[in-house]
């Protein structure tokens, strides 16, 4: 039972790599896993066993001490996720005979409703976004782009023209673990992209859709912060991220008519529960047709 790094480093390791390129997660995502795992090797060599050998005990120790460290019902969850996951691979691989971590009960989540704004909301940020004195055009085009098609802040900045069929009226986007899917875009998207490329988009030998003055594709950081600039100039005072304008994206197409499967599709959620969130929103303000609602009207269904 004694504690052996090697053994540990080992399969710490090999797991790694089998989130890598048999899961395909992310760079992120990855990290984040092999961080919380840490917690655990550490916990295991205060008591000096080996993966084999960790018990259920040392997997409720460890939870109770995310709990006194205050960490959040969703950190906690993660780290308990994190531990299974990497007891389910040693199960596989055949090292364990069980998992020490399957009956370990996770703490309770609260369900968190998606803020969203209003289609008035939307149009008055756009409308905010392209007054800026240099790079209006493309800062409305990409928040159209977001909202209109439901993009993820990662899915923008990694969009690319080659990955535009205006013709069709689709766009195709690879979301996490570099999975595609196809989304409509809409005709006022189209059209402000196309505005943006011949008019205002700097010359670079770049495929990407979104570039900065450096004629580098637009980070993460600087999306976040043109939406924020923006809401403010909108007038509007709650907090408003990509992510609001997916949430909006969502809500106001259930509001007007879509069905929760064709809206998990275009979101690209891999269990339809990610989407039924939205069904719970209050959609008062936003209970319109599907052509007032949003811009992909009833023709793309």
């Amino acid at each position: 039972m004694a504690d052996n790094p090697k053994s540990w480093k080992r399969l710490l390791a090999r797991y790694e790599q089998f989130l890598r390129l048999e899961k395909n997660l992310s760079d992120n995502t990855v990290a984040a896993y092999m961080s919380d795992l840490a917690h655990l090797r550490r916990r295991a060599a205060e008591e000096g066993v080996t993966p084999r050998w960790v018990s259920r005990a040392m997997v409720e120790s460890l939870m109770a001490e995310q709990y006194d460290l205050g960490h959040t019902p969703r950190t906690q969850a993660r780290m308990l996720s994190s531990v299974k996951g990497f007891f389910n691979f040693l199960l596989m691989e055949e090292i364990i005979d069980e998992s020490p971590a399957q009956f370990v009960e996770g703490p309770r989540i609260p369900r968190e409703l998606p803020d969203v704004l209003t289609p008035d909301e939307v149009n008055r940020l756009i409308d905010a976004a392209a007054t800026h004195p240099t790079n209006g055009v493309r800062n409305a085009a990409m928040l159209e782009m977001m909202y209109s098609s439901g993009l993820r802040v990662s899915e923008l900045t990694g969009l690319c023209f080659s990955d535009i069929f205006a013709d069709d009226g689709y766009v195709r986007v690879t979301g996490k673990g570099d999975k595609q899917r196809l989304v409509p875009m809409s005709q006022a998207a189209i059209d402000m992209i196309r505005e943006y490329r011949d008019t205002a988009r700097p010359e670079a030998n770049s495929d990407y859709v979104f570039l900065n003055q450096r004629r580098k594709p637009l980070s993460r950081v600087m999306v976040f912060y043109i939406i924020k600039q923006a809401a403010a100039d909108a007038g509007i005072t709650r907090e408003v991220s990509p992510h609001t304008l997916r949430h909006s994206f969502a809500t106001h197409l259930l509001a007007g008519g879509a069905s929760i499967s064709q809206v998990q599709d275009m979101l690209g959620h891999e269990s339809i529960t990610t989407t039924e969130i939205y069904t719970h929103v209050d959609v008062t303000d936003t209970e319109k047709t599907l052509e007032e609602s949003h811009p992909l009207n009833g023709g793309v269904f």
